[in-house]
C-alpha cells in the first residue's frame, strides 16, 4: 500500500539520512551516522523527518534518535601545563586546571580526573552549572623550594565507557619564593554581549585585577582558559586585560561561551574570574526552499490540482527565522501552508490549455 501511495521520507534540508524500502516498508540508512557531527553536545540526538504520501497527499511526523557510543577519548587542550606555586602557600589552596573535552555525551562523556601519586597534591572533579566537569588541584602538604624546586605530575581525564577511555596532560610545578598576595579581580563574574557579525579584533570586554604586592610580585598578567584553546574565538592582552575577537562567531553554531580568566602575578600566584559572552543573532542566513514533489505537465479542466510540495527553512533564530512564501498575484495558482513550513502549490480553478499552455511560476521566500 505504501508503494502504491508514493510513500517517501523527507528530511529538513538536503541531507536524506533514511530511505524507505518500497517492498518491505523497512527504513534503511543512506549513510553512516555520526552523532557528534549531527548533534554536537545536544542530548538526546533526535532527527525529525516526515513520511510523505503522494496519493492522496498526507504527512506523518516521525523522528530518528541517534544513540551515542564511546568512540572518543577525553582530550586536553594542551599536553603540558605550568603552575608556579609559592613555597609559603598553605595546604588547602586550590589551583584551577584546564579542563579536558570529550565529544561523547552522557555516561560516555568525561566523568572524572585523577592525578599521579605524590605527597603534595590531590585533584578534585568539579561540575559547572552547564554540566561540564573541570579539575582543581588541591595542595595537601607545604612545598619546600630548597628541598624540591620542581615537580611533574600527570593529570588523567577519564570517561564513563566500558572500558573507559582516557587522556593525559603533564603538570609542571615550579616552586617559588615568598609572595603573600594573590591578584584579585574587580568582579567575580563578567558578562558581555556581542553580535555574531562583529569584525575580528573588535573589543569584547576589559577585565581588571589588582595585586597589593610591590615590584614584580605586584605586576599582573592575564590569560584565558577555554575548553578548546586552539579554536577559541577570543584572545586577551596579557598586559591590559582587553579581550578581543580573534575568530568569527556564528550564532547558529554557538550561542554563548563560558571562559575562565586568570590573573597571575610575577611570583606565580593567581586569581581567576568567570566571563560569559552571549552571541547575538543577526539576519545573516537567507531562507532555503527544498522541493519534495513536483508534477509537470498537469491536466486541464480540473478545479484543484496539486502541482508541487516544498518546505522552507531559515537557519536564523527568533523573528529572523520567520519566513513568508509568495507567488505572483496574476497567476491561477495558490500557495497553501500544510504542516511545519511545508507548502503545497495548487491550481486555483480549472485551466484551459487552448487559452494558455505553459506557466513559469517564481516562488519567493522572504524572512
Amino acid at each position: 500500500e505504501l508503494a502504491a501511495r508514493g510513500a517517501r521520507i523527507v528530511f529538513k534540508g538536503n541531507r536524506q539520512h533514511l530511505q524507505l524500502d518500497p517492498q518491505t516498508h523497512d527504513l534503511l540508512l543512506n549513510e553512516k551516522l555520526d552523532r557528534e557531527e549531527l548533534c554536537g553536545s545536544t542530548e538526546p540526538c533526535v532527527l525529525p523527518f516526515q513520511v510523505l504520501l503522494e496519493n492522496p497527499l498526507q504527512f506523518f511526523q516521525a523522528s530518528l534518535r541517534v544513540r551515542d557510543i564511546n568512540d572518543h577519548a577525553p582530550e586536553f587542550p594542551a599536553r603540558e601545563m605550568l603552575l608556579k606555586i609559592s613555597e609559603i602557600t598553605m595546604p588547602g589552596k586550590i589551583f584551577p586546571l584546564k579542563m579536558a573535552h570529550d565529544l561523547d555525551t552522557g555516561s560516555n562523556g568525561l566523568q572524572s580526573y585523577t592525578i599521579s601519586s605524590n605527597p603534595h597534591f590531590h585533584v578534585l572533579t568539579r561540575n559547572r552549572s552547564e554540566g561540564r566537569k573541570f579539575p582543581e588541584l588541591v595542595l595537601d602538604k607545604p612545598l619546600d623550594r630548597e628541598e624540591q624546586p620542581r615537580l611533574t605530575l600527570t593529570l588523567t581525564a577519564l570517561d564513563g565507557g566500558s572500558p573507559p577511555r582516557s587522556g593525559t596532560s603533564e603538570i609542571h610545578i615550579q616552586v617559588l619564593d615568598i609572595n603573600d598576595n594573590i591578584p584579585e579581580f574587580a568582579q567575580e563574574l563578567y558578562e558581555a554581549q556581542i553580535p555574531e557579525n562583529n569584525p575580528l579584533g573588535s573589543l569584547v570586554i576589559t577585565v581588571s585585577a589588582r595585586d597589593l604586592d610591590a615590584g614584580s610580585f605586584g605586576k599582573v598578567s592575564y590569560a584565558l582558559f577555554q575548553v578548546d584553546d586552539i579554536n577559541q574565538p577570543f584572545e586577551i592582552n596579557a598586559i591590559t586585560g582587553e579581550i578581543r575577537l580573534r575568530k568569527a562567531l556564528d550564532f547558529e553554531e554557538v550561542q554563548s561561551y563560558d571562559v575562565d580568566v586568570e590573573a597571575t602575578d610575577g611570583g606565580g600566584l593567581s586569581g581567576k574570574c568567570s566571563l560569559v559572552v552571549r552571541v547575538l543573532d543577526v539576519n545573516d542566513n537567507a531562507p532555503e526552499l527544498t522541493m519534495s514533489f513536483f508534477i509537470s505537465p498537469i491536466p486541464e479542466n480540473l478545479p484543484e490540482i496539486i502541482v508541487a510540495v516544498f518546505s522552507v527553512s531559515d537557519a536564523d533564530s527568533g523573528h529572523n527565522q520567520q519566513v513568508i512564501c509568495s507567488i505572483e498575484n496574476n497567476l491561477p495558482f495558490l500557495l497553501r501552508l500544510s504542516v511545519e513550513n511545508f507548502y503545497t502549490l495548487v491550481t486555483d480553478g480549472a485551466l484551459d490549455r487552448e487559452s494558455r499552455a505553459e506557466y513559469n511560476i517564481t516562488i519567493t521566500v522572504t524572512d
